[in-house]
Parts: C-alpha cells; structure tokens; sequence
C-alpha cells in the first residue's frame, strides 16, 4: 500500500488558511512482502521527474540505509535531485529507496565474538553488543525481496548504488565484502568498523569482474574511525581488480553527525567523473 509523502508549506498560519494551501509530494511510502521476514517491510520511494510507468525510459536505483523519513530519506532525495538537474548534471535521474529497518543496531551489526571489547573512546554510550547480529537476516532481505520488488515493479536499467553511514556504513562494508555483486557503486561514509574489534576488515575480499566503484568518507571523528575507513581502500586495493574504482576522502570539518550530506554529495560528482563506461 503506497502512502505519499508530503511537504506542506504554510505562510500564514496553519488552520485558517490550511484548505487553500496545496502539498507538495516528495515521495510515497509502500510496503513490500518479506519471505525471509514473514511480513511485510516499509521503504520509501522518491521517483525522478517525469517518471511514468508507461515510458520506455529506465532509471539507476540508489538504495539508501537508514531510509527511515525521520532519518535521512528527506535530505538524501533533496541531493538526488538537486545532482539530477540538468545544470548541475552529476547524477543520472534516479529512483531513490530509503530502506526501513525496525531496528538498525540489530539489522546493521553482525553477531561479535564472545570475546570482542568495547572501544574505550565509546565508554558512556549504551553497549550494543548483545542486540547484534542481525546484519546477515537483512541482508538477504534486501537480495531476495528488495531489489527483485524494486526491479519487477519501477523502471529500472539495473544499476544500483548503496549508501550506508555509521552502523550503516559497517553493514554496507559487509555487503561489499560477503554480497559485493548486489551493488556496482558503493557510498560507505563513517563506517563503525570497530564492530567486533574490527574482525570484518580481516576477512578476505574477492570482488566480481564486472565494473565497481567505491566512495569512502570520514570526518573529524577520531583515530579509529580514519584508520577504518582508510583501510576499506588497503583492502580494496590488495584484490588487483581492474574495473574496480575507489577514492578515501576525509573531510576535516565534518564530524560523524554532519558528514553525510556533504559526503554523499561529493560520491555523487565523483561517480560522474569517472571514465565513461565506469
């Protein structure tokens, strides 16, 4: 069931004027069915200009964790269509899907060894150790019911990027180095790869043959955050892939609650400079 997204500006008050204003959609929520889940599971779809179901026209898809709209949904469609517009022109019109998760420190995080310590520089926040491990469940959620959902029922061309930041960024690294054929771009921004003492970044990397690029971001948020991020690109660079593109970008004044925007936007003009074909 689709529900649509609104944005409602009111200029003079809200209820006496509110039937003579008029909403403007941004999006629409629906609800998908879930096999590996049992029920059904919310996304929400921000759809290009002109976009129309009988067209023969077809889009890339960007898959955006932490889709929720009181997440990053209403802020990340702003950039895709901003990026979009003609002037600007470092981005394909894009359908974008903010991927919903019921709660994303189990969804995002896989199950840590009995063994594996809590960062020192987290004492004082909550340890979410005993809720992890939901990350390889979700995972085929979005394999076997997302991504077919998305492809059977909008105008897709079968390009698809990831965006992921914090946790997200962790489950979007685990993508790429467990599924890494589900996506051909990937946006990984503050990842939090000292999950489990940082035991993803030891697992061996095989990457497909065909064409991917990686966008990897960090700002200003410390020693372990940095060392993380900048050895997604060590790791990256060992596989000897030659369709494969990466950068590393720290971003200085940024921190890990303002990073993603600006990063996100800088993923964007990067992928549109690459060689054509790539």
């Amino acid at each position: 069931m689709k529900q649509a997204l609104y944005l409602v500006f009111l200029l003079f008050g809200i209820a006496p004027v509110f039937a003579q204003k008029q909403a403007i959609t941004l999006g629409f929520s629906d609800s998908i069915p879930s096999s590996v889940f049992g029920n059904n599971q919310t996304i929400n779809i921000y759809l290009p200009d002109g976009y129309h179901p009988d067209s023969a026209a077809t889009y890339p898809v960007i898959y955006l964790l932490d889709g929720a709209i009181d997440e990053d949904f209403i802020h990340i469609a702003g950039l895709v269509q901003f990026n979009s517009f003609s002037w600007v022109n470092y981005l394909q019109p894009s359908i974008l899907v903010g991927i919903v998760s019921t709660n994303r420190k189990h969804d995002m995080t896989f199950k840590p060894a009995p063994d594996a310590t809590w960062p020192t520089w987290l004492e004082g926040y909550p340890n979410i150790y005993e809720i992890g491990g939901g990350s390889e469940k979700f995972m085929s959620y979005i394999e076997k019911d997302l991504q077919p959902f998305i492809e059977k029922n909008y105008k897709t061309n079968g390009t698809k990027t990831l965006i992921g930041q914090s946790l997200a960024g962790l489950f979007a690294t685990e993508i790429l180095f467990k599924k890494p054929e589900l996506f051909q771009h990937y946006c990984i921004v503050s990842p939090s790869l000292w999950w489990d003492n940082g035991s993803l970044l030891k697992q061996p990397l095989k990457l497909p043959e065909t064409p991917m690029n990686v966008y990897i971001a960090v700002g200003d948020e410390g020693k372990e955050m940095v060392n993380g991020a900048k050895n997604i690109g060590k790791a990256l660079q060992k596989t000897g892939q030659k369709n494969m593109h990466y950068t590393y970008e720290y971003l200085p004044e940024e921190d890990h609650g303002t990073i993603l925007h600006e990063a996100v936007g800088n993923a964007f003009e990067w992928l549109a400079k690459l060689p054509v074909g790539k």
